[in-house]
């Protein structure tokens, strides 16, 4: 049993699971165990430069910065654990938890985020109630997001990025993931308002 299971190693997917395993080491945290699938082949950063990121060298690549991601996530935070060459198939609710199923395995958490891409080519069974027109994209790219409130689809269910209906910005996304943290974070530690900094 999984306490969180992040779908997605793209941007948002990976900077929500840097900033809940920066939180791992609080009281309230203790003994939770976090996982991320980090699928990336769809993710838009395949193919992306970077020169208006803050704090990027420009001319930073998209696929170093998901080589380096995985890397990061694994050399600060290895007590999350990496799911590689597994795709989610579906997402199933039973009672209070959600089966996340794979082509190889199946998952069971108490909490999932959606970290995925929005193109409409999405094929995890079990989201298709939450799937709308994107809001702030061009209608002529058909792009989806997940209905949500606040990052919220519904209780335990998170998404985050593009899917959760932001524009296609690096920062934007990567945002989206560290907001979603915060909040799983805050509902870990009993409602009280929840952040992690590193300090020198």
């Amino acid at each position: 049993m999984l306490d969180t299971l992040i779908i997605g190693g793209g941007a948002a997917g990976l900077s929500c699971a840097l900033v809940l395993g920066s939180g791992l080491k609080k009281p309230f945290a203790e003994g939770k165990q976090v996982a991320i699938i980090t699928h990336q082949k769809a993710s838009h950063l395949q193919t992306a430069k970077f020169n208006n990121v803050l704090g990027l060298k420009p001319g930073t690549t998209g696929a170093s910065i998901l080589s380096e991601g995985k890397k990061q996530l694994a050399d600060l935070y290895p007590e999350v654990q990496q799911i590689e060459n597994e795709k989610v198939t579906a997402v199933t609710k039973t009672g209070e938890t959600y089966t996340v199923t794979t082509n190889k395995s199946n998952y069971t958490s108490k909490i999932v985020v959606i970290a995925v891409g929005y193109t409409n080519l999405i094929t995890i069974k079990g989201l298709e109630p939450y799937i709308k027109s994107h809001p702030r994209a061009a209608i002529s790219k058909d792009r989806i997001w997940l209905e949500n409130t606040d990052h919220l689809i519904e209780n335990g269910l998170y998404v985050a990025g593009t899917l959760a209906g932001w524009r296609s910005q690096f920062s934007i996304a990567a945002g989206s993931g560290a907001h979603v943290a915060t909040d799983i974070l805050t509902l870990w530690n009993n409602g009280r308002h929840t952040k992690v900094h590193d300090k020198i």
